[in-house]
């Protein structure tokens, strides 16, 4: 029978030092009822009973914030396909951008300086502006 209350007596301080720990540990937003205080002086004047009035009474339950569920693969997340689909659209106006600057370019009539001329030397070749065949003839 002694050793029953061997036992009993260490398994209340255990559970009495545990309590301790706990409440003096515990987020001030967790706690209900009176301050950390007033428990741990219930704690330490009831081992026992301050104990279970802690555990049941003034220990709250964590709040956790809400968990926002995000997208697991990237191909699933609606912002990333958004911002794919603005690229896509952008490249694709560049190309069409580009491809009419090009047909500008190929065009001629569109080019203000005139036609190139691919024929070879022009008639004016002097530096004082007279014609190549006019100075044959002299």
């Amino acid at each position: 029978m002694a050793r029953f209350w061997v036992i009993a007596a260490v398994v209340a301080v255990a559970f009495m030092i545990y309590s301790l720990v706990d409440c003096a540990l515990a987020d001030r937003s967790r706690i209900r009822g009176p301050r950390k205080f007033v428990w741990i002086l219930l704690i330490l004047l009831l081992p026992i009973i301050g104990g279970l009035l802690w555990f049941v009474i003034g220990r709250g339950r964590a709040t956790r914030p809400p968990v926002q569920r995000r997208p697991v693969a990237p191909d699933d997340d609606p912002a990333f396909l958004d911002r794919l689909r603005r690229e896509a659209d952008q490249e694709e106006r560049i190309r069409r951008l580009e491809k009419e600057l090009a047909d500008l370019d190929d065009d001629p009539a569109a080019d203000p300086d005139g036609p190139a001329t691919p024929e070879g030397p022009s008639k004016t070749d002097g530096k004082d502006g007279t014609d190549n065949a006019d100075r044959r003839d002299a």
